[in-house]
This record gives C-alpha cells, structure tokens and sequence, in this order.
C-alpha cells in the first residue's frame, strides 16, 4: 500500500522553512511522503548548510524540490515587497506544472493527496482548489498576528484603518474584551520597512485572507495556554504546537556544532544566548554597543554573529574586544539553536523574537531579554513582557540606540528575576503537556491526520 502523499511548501525564509520542515518529520514518522517544496535560492541554501549529506540523502520520504521565484540569479532577496510581487506572478504556474508532473508518473499512484502551504503563499491553496486536492493552511507566527489579519475587515469598517491599512487615529484597541490591546501605529504591515513595501505587505494579507478560506484545515505553531483569547476568536485556527524534529534539515546557515562542547564547560545557567535570527540587521554603532554591554554584564555568552548582522560592512569587533572577553565569550556564525536554549548552562536568551526562537524559549523555560527588529516581533515583545511575563524588553535612547549600559543592567536584572524564571518554567510546563500524550495539541494532530489520510 503506497503512503499517503503531501505536497509541503512554505514562504522562502528560514523561519517559515523550519517549522514546516518539523511538521514534515512529524507527519513522515505516522506514514506521509513529502515533497517539500522551496524555492530554487532557498532549496540550494538548505542542501549547501547540511553539506555533510548528500541531497539524495536527506530522507527516503521526503523528496526536496525547487521552483523558481521569478528574480534574477544575484537579486537580493531581502527585497521582500519585489519577491513577494515575483512569486506571485510565476509559482503558481510553476506549482501546478510541478504537481500534474507528479500526479501524471508512476502511472499516477504517487498523486498528491493534500497540499499544506504556509498561509503567507496564500495562492498555493488557490492552485490546489483548482485542481480539487484537499488543502490545509499553515500559520508560522503567532496566532494572534493571525487573527490580526482575519480582523481587517472589521477594523476598516470601524473606521480604526483605512482600506489602505493606515491608521485612521493614533489609538489602543482590542480584537477583543479578553485580548491585550495593540498599538495602530504598530500593526504589523506598518513595521516593513517603507511605504510601498508597506502596501505590498498589506495587499498581500488581504489576498491571503481569501486564500485560506479554501483551506479544509488551518493549523498553527502554537498551543492554547499561550494565545487563548485568540483561540476563542477563531475557533477554527488549530494548535499543533510547539512542533519538534530531532531532524530539521532546514537550516539556510551552516551550523557551528562546537559551541555545545563550550557551553559544556560553563556554569549551570549563567550563559547569556544571543541571536537575532536570520533577517536582523545592525548598524555599526549598535552592534559595538552590543558588543560591549555583553562585555560589561561580566557573564559567559554565546554570541550568533551571522556575516551579514552589520548593515553594508564586514562584522568587525570593536578595539581590543575580543582579547578582554577572551574564553568567556564565543562567537559564532550559527548556531544549533534548540540545542544550545536546552543546555543547562544557557541562563537567557537575548532574541528578536521571531516566532520559532519564541516558541524554541518558550519550550525549553529560557527567560527572554526582548530586542525586535521587524513586522510581528514587536508584538511578540509585548505578549512576553507584558501578558506572560517571561522576559524583559529594551528601551532605547533619545538617538535609538540601545546603550551598553540599558544592555547590561538589563541582563544582569534578568539573570536574577526569580519571578521570570518562574513564569518561564510555567510556560515550559504547559507547552510540554499539550505535545505529550493526551495534550490539546497532539489530539489536534491526530485528528488532521485521521481527516487526511
């Protein structure tokens, strides 16, 4: 009997590639195929960071394959509002050549029985309602961000944006009576950069937003306890969460596996982690304050220093660093980040909080020392501060800058917070219960792969 097969495909970033690549080993190990498709960039990225594995290895049952992205060999892909313009005028062709393909060879008993897409390739689940295969969305952030999305309507009909998305007024509001309030100025789609990356953003989200409509099934990486007021405004949004894989093969940097035998050698909860995930970008001046404010908080830290972290210039430390902080600070260019927030000796965790090193914190009971960088991390700041009080944030000066001394008496501060640390272990707590047997999140995967199978 052939196995079930899935068609996997998310938006071209690493956070979006990671968690759909765990749901992928996730539903391989109950008896899926996969073809886990990426762009053609990405896909190259992905095999070239595992380079200890030939791309025909990775696994007899996911199969790894690319379409283009529509840019030009060499075009940045940082360029979001131009990416996102490209993929939607040339994937959804090259998406639905590649499944008649698969459903047209070995003598169609290998067709694609469902399609997952993350919902931020929204006409990935217009391809597969064209072409009548059962489809279930993906969401990578938080779900709150979601039903942020899901809410446009009403808040442009309230008159609290206009259908461009701009803020009528400067105001607080809540989605509803039970949520937190959020900032208009600070919707999502308004911290992307310039206006028309903005628009295109904003655009997309409405098109989206139709797009998942089709979807038979809506799941997310994220567990009730978390986001319930979010939970109970849409019922239908399914938590899954948080996902893991012991096998991720989605990593688009090389990983330095040699910083675990380092933190081996530190003391029990005293290392600070910091990482900015794989889109941050400092200027000069703020990544030296960085670098000092490390050096003054007198801790042992592990630093993620990606080659591109400085904006336009090659990362160089500022005079004389690196010989003061000597053994007790390491840098590296990547790091093998769920194994590194559960080693025993790792105290914080200093993030952008993106949502897979949130729910990667969350998983392992690590405090959270908050530093945004763009689009829902800024939210995601203000649920860790502010609703489950596992972290603190930083605030900058009257340049922008967040000094060395904000940074250092924030970890230091951190460190000590027992009450955070408490508030963190909680939250470890109820993450592992909803992944463990008869948890709220494993019943909602069982139930997705009885419909799908």
């Amino acid at each position: 009997m052939s196995r079930p097969h899935l068609l996997v495909i998310p938006y071209p970033s690493q956070g979006h590639v990671i968690p759909l690549m765990e749901l992928s080993h996730n539903l391989v190990d109950r008896g899926f195929k996969i073809t886990f498709v990426n762009t053609e960039v990405t896909h190259d990225r992905v095999v070239a960071s595992s380079s200890n594995m030939a791309e025909g290895d990775y696994e007899e049952f996911i199969h790894l394959v690319s379409i283009p992205d529509g840019m030009k060999a060499g075009e940045d892909r940082n360029q979001h509002g131009k990416l996102i313009d490209s993929m939607l005028k040339v994937m959804p062709g090259h998406l639905e050549n590649l499944i008649k393909k698969i459903n047209e060879s070995n003598s169609g008993h290998d067709r694609i029985t469902c399609v997952i897409a993350d919902e931020h390739v929204g006409w990935a689940l217009d391809v597969a309602e064209k072409m009548s295969i059962p489809r279930a969305a993906f969401w990578p952030a938080s779900t709150v961000l979601m039903a942020l999305a899901f809410h446009i309507p009403k808040l442009i009909k309230d008159g609290i944006i206009s259908a461009e998305g701009d803020p009528i007024k400067n105001q607080m509001i809540h989605l509803s009576p039970t949520m937190p309030a959020m900032d208009t100025t600070k919707f999502v789609w308004l911290c992307m950069g310039d206006s028309a990356l903005q628009k295109t953003v904003f655009d997309t989200i409405i098109l989206n937003n139709s797009s998942v409509k089709l979807a038979d099934y809506v799941l997310c990486n994220s567990f009730y306890e978390l986001e319930p007021s979010a939970f109970d405004l849409y019922p239908n949004i399914k938590p899954i969460g948080p996902l893991f894989s012991s096998r991720r093969l989605a990593n688009l940097w090389p990983e330095d596996s040699a910083c675990l035998s380092w933190l081996n050698q530190q003391s029990p909860h005293s290392v600070i982690y910091v990482a900015f995930g794989s889109f941050t970008v400092l200027d000069k001046r703020q990544f030296d304050e960085l670098a000092l404010g490390l050096e003054l908080s007198g801790q042992p830290f592990l630093w993620v220093v990606r080659p591109d972290l400085v904006n336009g210039v090659t990362v160089v430390y500022p005079d004389g660093f690196e010989t003061r902080v000597g053994s007790r600070g390491r840098m590296v260019g990547w790091a093998p980040q769920r194994e590194v927030l559960a080693h025993p000796s790792v105290g914080c965790f200093l993030t952008h909080c993106g949502w897979n090193s949130t729910m990667e914190g969350v998983s392992s009971g690590i405090p959270f020392l908050c530093w945004p960088y763009f689009a829902d991390q800024i939210l995601t700041k203000s649920y860790i501060c502010d609703v489950w009080k596992n972290g603190l944030g930083l605030n900058p000066d009257e340049s922008g800058i967040i000094s060395r001394e904000e940074i250092k008496t924030k970890l230091v501060g951190l460190l000590a917070n027992e009450g955070i640390k408490a508030s963190a272990l909680k939250l470890q707590e109820l993450a592992m219960k909803n992944v463990n047997d008869g948890g709220a999140s494993l019943r909602n995967f069982e139930d997705f792969i009885q419909a799908i199978i």
